[in-house]
């Protein structure tokens, strides 16, 4: 059990109440080919897709339904854009525990299916996940509405779900554990922050240096650019962004984020949208990397770092792929064209298509 290996370093629950289904322990792949083109001789790519539930949202839901069994709750309430719920779900059905998940109103539907595949009832709320007010009302009920109903709630934030968060923590000790104590300069894509404020955390419970920077799409800059001004605190947006996870206007761990960033010495970086994409397609075509879009983020942040002379062409780059790409079926059609697959009439016609494919 790769996330229980370090247990005493996040303040696991006991292993007899631990819900589990093989989480961590994901693949620290080397590129061979964005790097090199790039000018990066030591970038990497911390692959979370392999998780149980397509996503690194998996360490969370780990740590959150073991501490609710543990604390002997009897249903577990949660919010989600996509994965957080995902995860939730399956580790709920592990645990035999009902979930009930409010839903971000531009929620992508294969991620949809995929909590309720795992039996997790869900609603999509109106402007959840756009509009600050609305995000807001929705997490500060969920704590009322759960503790009226005797049942945990969870929210991938450590404002809200500390000890779920704790989990995540596992990702930063794996890239420190392979990679060793060296700096290392890790991009982390950004919506509320939770996960480049458990990573900045990992590295520093484990005793790595790290510079963590933060990165986020301009249409969810909360955190980014008050980091690289200067500013102690983030600042609440109308989030606008199209890449999944990622629309999360409200500020949550943001200034938590902020000084953890600050203090491991990684700046902040805002990439757009199409830029985003663009690096999610040639992670696939260059480096057989099958991301989601927020998976791209990182690589986005990264290029941008280098041209700006933020970091060196020989420092060792991790990058966070944070799920993977069957996470976001709007994308691959962006990605792979609308039209389905062609049907050709025999083999003669595939071997021509191959000998003009190839020349």
């Amino acid at each position: 059990m790769h996330l229980w290996k370090h247990a005493e370093k996040w303040g696991a629950p006991p292993s007899d109440t631990a819900v589990t289904l093989g989480e961590g322990g994901t693949p620290l792949v080397r590129s061979v080919r964005i790097g090199p083109a790039l000018g990066l001789k030591n970038l990497w790519f911390k692959c979370e897709g392999s998780n149980p539930t397509g996503s690194y949202k998996d360490r969370f839901a780990a740590s959150a339904i073991s501490h609710l069994r543990n604390r002997g709750f009897r249903a577990c309430l949660g919010t989600s854009s996509g994965n957080t719920g995902a995860a939730l779900a399956a580790y709920c059905a592990r645990a035999g525990m009902p979930c009930y998940l409010a839903i971000v109103e531009g929620a992508p539907e294969g991620k949809l299916r995929q909590m309720a595949a795992y039996g997790a009832k869900l609603f999509r709320i109106r402007n959840f996940g756009v509009s600050p007010s609305v995000s807001g009302e929705v997490m500060a009920g969920l704590g009322g509405l759960a503790a009226e109903l005797k049942a945990g709630y969870e929210i991938s934030a450590f404002t809200f779900s500390p000890l779920g968060m704790a989990g995540v923590q596992t990702l930063a000790f794996e890239v420190a554990d392979t990679l060793g104590g060296g700096p290392l300069q890790v991009f982390s894509p950004a919506g509320a922050g939770g996960l480049t404020l458990a990573v900045a955390r990992g590295f520093s419970a484990w005793g790595s240096a790290a510079h963590v920077h933060c990165v986020q799409p301009e249409g969810n800059d909360t955190i980014a650019t008050p980091l690289r001004e200067g500013s102690a605190k983030a600042r609440a947006v109308q989030s606008k962004t199209q890449i999944s996870g990622l629309q999360v206007g409200s500020v949550l761990d943001g200034d938590s984020v902020v000084a953890a960033c600050r203090a491991s010495g990684g700046p902040g970086y805002v990439v757009d949208d199409e830029t985003v994409w663009a690096w999610q397609a040639r992670m696939a075509r260059e480096e057989g990397i099958f991301s989601e879009p927020a998976g791209a983020v990182a690589l986005a942040g990264a290029a941008q770092a280098l041209r700006r002379g933020e970091i060196a062409p020989d420092d060792p780059v991790v990058c966070l792929v944070t799920g993977s790409g069957f996470k976001d079926e709007r994308s691959l059609i962006r990605m792979t064209g609308a039209e389905g697959t062609p049907l050709v009439d025999n083999f003669a016609a595939f071997s021509a298509a191959v000998r003009q494919g190839l020349g």
